[in-house]
């Protein structure tokens, strides 16, 4: 399977302490990859290694066989990357109307795609971002992500208060896109059944990589798929 993103001997530090120690991770192409660990263990920071929002102490960035790991976040994002953070995905002052519109390339609409696939934010679209519940919110900000059509999307643990069923419909969206040519990265605490279908778990371990394989390998104590 062609690999589309990597990050090659990446070290990333904040102040003293080194989050990253020399990681090196293959993303395959048109694939959903997930990254497993406990808080700490070093999943924030490979997603924002990818994504140019920390600066690297050592280490390469590759996207499409290209070294971008001196580009900046906006230069990043116009080639077709996009990131959900785990927390402050969205506008607050906007309304959801408005964070959705920001998805569609200069066109104020609301990507109908988004709507199909999480329909509960029909009735939310008048409100201010801000109003909503943690859950609500982060659902605003995938789909904000999705509607922008992204080659590489990237989400900082998505699920976060989200019900079970939204969760599960949202993995399916994702497996969907890859299935479509999109390539995923999701890091998560643990593998939900309803990504069994991804292609590779990386799991991390204060910085470390500690497994990479298909998500059907046994791995013990390293992470437990939940319902």
């Amino acid at each position: 399977m062609p690999v589309a993103a990597a990050l090659c001997g990446v070290r990333v530090r904040y102040g003293p302490l080194e989050a990253l120690h020399g990681v090196d991770l293959a993303f395959p192409a048109a694939a959903v990859t997930v990254l497993l660990g406990r808080n700490g263990s070093g999943r924030t920071s490979a997603l924002h290694a990818l994504a140019g929002v920390v600066p690297l102490s050592g280490g390469r960035v590759c996207w499409r066989g290209r070294d971008v790991t001196g580009l900046s976040v906006h230069r990043r994002v116009r080639l077709g990357l996009a990131l959900v953070p785990a927390e402050r995905g969205v506008f607050g002052s906007l309304t959801v109307a408005e964070n959705l519109g920001l998805a569609g390339a200069g066109r104020a609409e609301v990507p109908a795609e988004v709507l199909e696939a999480f329909p509960e934010l029909s009735a939310l679209l008048p409100r201010r971002a801000g109003t909503l519940s943690g859950g609500q919110r982060q659902l605003v900000a995938v789909g904000r992500a999705l509607g922008a059509r992204p080659d590489l999307l990237l989400l900082d643990e998505p699920e976060r208060g989200l019900a079970p069923a939204v969760a599960a419909r949202l993995h399916a969206v994702l497996l969907a896109g890859a299935a479509g040519g999109r390539t995923v990265v999701l890091a998560a605490q643990s593998l939900p059944r309803s990504l069994a279908g991804a292609a590779a778990v990386h799991v991390l371990h204060r910085g470390e990589v500690v497994f990479s394989g298909e998500p059907g390998e046994a791995l013990p104590g390293r992470f437990t798929p939940t319902p």
